[in-house]
């Protein structure tokens, strides 16, 4: 019976400890995976981390923007001749234009002839209107050389004087151009001016044109294109401001904007090959004026180029990468007056993409009706401060301010 119970107890004990060893025991193809799944580790995710925000300090642009009225932004895109505020103010600055110029706080004032007697006179002239600004104006005047040159053709001036750019261009040499934007420059900047409305870029390819003639430096669009540019270097060296003029090109028009509308039939490619080539050499830090002259082949509405978005804004600026500053030519000539109102050729001029408008012909009508235009939404209150932060860079940068 033990004997028994030992063999009964000694086979349990057997399977026991074979099916302990059956079920967990592992086979040597099936231990590396085990320990490869044991040994696996799994990446932490790195902490997430927001870079800081790093906001710039306004520029000296933004700043004086945002603390503008909307009369004083509206101002800025105006150049006027004194006597628009209070016709007593010609040749010296009176009490009523500086009360009218606080409500009416222009961007910047050109001299005439009538404006000039002596240059004591113009010097003082100058500082009053430089003082009587709360910001620094443009202080401008048509100081070609030759026949347009309100200084040194004025009485009682001992300046340099030149025949025309004409006869400077007769050799076609840079120097002499350099050369004659440098003295101009030196005489202008000594009385108190900052901008020169020169060099004339026009290529005077029409014997028949009544108003520019002499005044090109050539018939040759490479050499007209060379010396402009090197007078407009000479004025730069002085600290004045020149303005390349007058764009499209008026010196192939039979016409003379004064009294009327100018026409150029010229197509795009011809204007590009010629016309457009003295333009191309305007740097950011020049300024162009815009003249009153029709583009049919580009402009089927036959306006004046002042009032054309495709010749300002498609050509000047985009297709020419022109930068700086458009400035009209003066709002107050025939080829403006005769078609529109100076409300409507300020408006105009603004939505073409000029930045600042010359002497309209009514100058508060004209201010009058932009401040409307924008509070109606006609000209956005983004486009106002778009292009007067433009004009402030620009003062800024040639020191004005």
């Amino acid at each position: 019976m033990k004997k028994k119970f030992r063999y009964i107890l000694t086979c349990l004990c057997v399977l026991l400890a074979g099916g302990l060893l059956w079920g967990c025991g592992t086979s040597d193809s099936e231990a590396p995976e085990s320990q490869a799944v044991m040994q696996q580790t799994y990446p932490t995710a790195a902490p997430t981390t927001v870079p800081p925000q790093t906001t710039l300090p306004p520029s000296p642009a933004d700043t004086m923007l945002q603390e503008m009225s909307l009369r004083e932004k509206v101002g800025q895109l105006f150049i006027i001749a004194p006597e628009a505020l209070d016709s007593n103010a010609q040749t010296a600055f009176s009490d009523s234009a500086r009360q009218l110029l606080q409500e009416y706080p222009v961007g910047g004032f050109i001299l005439f002839s009538n404006n000039i007697e002596s240059p004591n006179q113009v010097t003082a002239f100058l500082t009053d209107l430089q003082a009587a600004s709360k910001l620094a104006p443009f202080l401008s005047v048509d100081e070609e050389g030759g026949l347009v040159a309100r200084l040194a053709n004025a009485p009682g001036f001992d300046l340099p004087q030149y025949e025309s750019a004409w006869a400077v261009g007769a050799d076609a040499d840079p120097a002499a151009a350099l050369k004659m934007g440098n003295t101009i420059g030196a005489y202008l900047s000594e009385s108190g001016f900052n901008m020169d409305f020169a060099p004339v870029a026009d290529v005077n390819t029409n014997p028949d044109n009544p108003v520019i003639g002499t005044r090109a430096f050539s018939s040759d669009a490479a050499t007209a294109a060379m010396l402009a540019r090197a007078m407009a270097d000479g004025l730069t060296q002085q600290d004045i401001i020149p303005v390349f003029k007058h764009f499209p090109g008026h010196g192939d028009t039979d016409q003379d904007s004064h009294d009327d509308l100018a026409v150029t039939y010229k197509s795009e490619a011809e204007l590009s090959a010629c016309e457009w080539l003295p333009f191309q050499k305007a740097a950011d830090a020049d300024c162009v004026m815009v003249g009153h002259i029709a583009v049919p082949s580009m402009d089927e509405d036959i306006l004046p180029a002042t009032m054309s978005r495709t010749l300002v804004t498609d050509i000047l600026k985009e297709k020419l990468g022109f930068e700086g500053l458009i400035i009209t030519d003066s709002l107050s000539m025939g080829a403006i007056t005769n078609r529109y109102t100076s409300g409507e050729a300020a408006l105009g001029a603004l939505q073409s993409g000029c930045h600042i408008l010359l002497m309209p012909e009514n100058f508060t009508q004209a201010f009058d009706a932009v401040i409307s235009a924008v509070e109606r939404g006609e000209f956005s209150r983004q486009q106002l401060d778009e292009t007067v932060h433009k004009i402030l860079e620009f003062k800024l940068r040639h020191g004005l301010m």
